[in-house]
């Protein structure tokens, strides 16, 4: 039996940042995963500014070395995005650029290769007890913390605070933490890796397409090295239940019949099986803590309910619980109301952001409003800047999420 204080559950990018965090604080842990690495796993593979950020904090010579990596990641500039009547419109995720003198705010890897990059450093990290290729079926309350254990009892952790980061089919959250899937923010998504898709974008932006049959989800296509492209279709859970939405069909008809991305499929290869997966999106509060555990990313579902993307915010999640973890040790102290400070910040990092997104998300139910939108910021430089600021400016956000800022603005378009 191994004896901790810390053991996490999951080495994904919430959980190995968990780790990484903690042991830069120079605190041990255990973390543990059910697959060998490197693994595949099936995402999206869009990874924020917000990753980043954390990781040049935590080391940014590894933040270079993953730049340099050309061959495992390519660097986006911005997002495209085409309303369901056509309308293009290019948003830099700053503004104005320069790709010759700047890094890329944010990049697209591969989860095979991304992982297993943590996963290299938690591996140089003395601190971190990594156990590979074991699935943690059993979790018991006990006196001193958690007994966890796999399927046959062979392999057993006793730990004082558990960190659970097992994704968005975690048991636990579900069983232990009471976190059951709601369809109105549950997302279901499919996704292929494909060779040549064409053209792709000049300025390497991720794309997503706003399609009235499947609105309000999105076709994506994002860039990948050397010609492949990481290409999906998501949309809400209780959309694809009420309108009986196979998005499998959905996806291949796109890819075949759509009368303008089809064109740039003609000669792509698909190159990987359709995959389907699930999201769980952080467009409803929940509590994603309790006696002696916190919830990180997915499993504590927190995936951007507009973009769908979850690296950055299971990274963020990871730091947090890693700090509040430390708090923990200091005082002796992993009772449920102690470790409420976990959620309250978790809350005040991510919260003003995924309420915007979820908002935005409301809004694009309407495929009038999104084309109208669409025409809104083609027309209007400015716009474009406004939003261009909204990645970085956190206090423009909080502005975004009051229903005047809206008004104000519809008032100064119609002047």
């Amino acid at each position: 039996m191994l004896q901790t204080d810390i053991a996490i559950v999951g080495a994904g990018p919430g959980g190995a940042g968990a780790a990484l965090k903690l042991h830069s604080l120079g605190i041990p842990c255990v973390l543990i995963d059910q697959a060998v690495f490197p693994r595949d796993k099936i995402c999206g593979d869009a990874i924020s500014g917000k990753a980043a950020t954390l990781l040049n904090r935590l080391d940014p010579e590894f933040m270079d070395r993953f730049r340099e990596s050309t061959d495992r990641q390519t660097g986006v500039w911005g997002i495209q995005f085409s309303a369901p009547n056509g309308t293009m419109v290019d948003i830099p995720f700053k503004f104005p650029y320069d790709k010759e003198q700047e890094p890329a705010p944010g990049f697209v890897s591969r989860r095979m290769d991304f992982d297993h990059l943590l996963i290299e450093k938690v591996l140089r990290s003395d601190s971190i007890s990594f156990q590979q290729g074991i699935r943690i079926d059993r979790y018991e309350r006990i006196p001193e913390g958690w007994l966890i254990s796999d399927e046959t009892g062979n392999f057993q952790v006793r730990a004082r605070l558990l960190l659970v980061a097992d994704g968005a089919n975690s048991q636990f959250s579900r069983k232990h933490a009471g976190l059951e899937k709601d369809l109105r923010h549950h997302a279901g998504a499919v996704r292929a890796y494909f060779k040549n898709v064409h053209p792709p974008h000049p300025e390497q932006f991720i794309e997503l397409h706003f399609i009235k049959e499947v609105n309000p989800g999105y076709f994506w296509i994002f860039p990948l090295p050397n010609g492949y492209a990481n290409v999906g279709l998501g949309l809400r859970s209780d959309y694809v239940k009420k309108r009986k939405v196979n998005l499998r069909e959905a996806f291949l008809k796109i890819v075949k019949e759509h009368p303008i991305l089809a064109q740039r499929f003609a000669g792509a290869t698909m190159e990987s099986r359709l995959e389907g997966y699930g999201l769980p999106l952080g467009s409803r509060l929940r509590p994603i803590s309790g006696d002696g555990y916190m919830l990180l990313g997915d499993a504590g579902h927190l995936i951007d309910p507009l973009t769908g993307e979850g690296i950055g915010n299971a990274m963020y999640s990871g730091f947090i619980a890693a700090e509040q973890a430390q708090k923990c040790l200091e005082k002796g102290d992993f009772s449920a109301g102690f470790l409420k400070d976990y959620d309250k910040r978790v809350a005040r990092v991510l919260g003003s952001e995924m309420k915007l997104s979820y908002q935005l998300q409301r809004m694009l139910r309407y495929p009038w409003l999104t084309n109208l939108l669409a025409r809104w910021i083609t027309r209007h430089r400015w716009l474009i800047e406004l939003i261009s600021r909204m990645y970085t400016d956190m206090e423009l956000r909080k502005q975004l999420v009051n229903p005047m800022f809206w008004v104000k603005l519809v008032i100064k378009l119609l002047r």
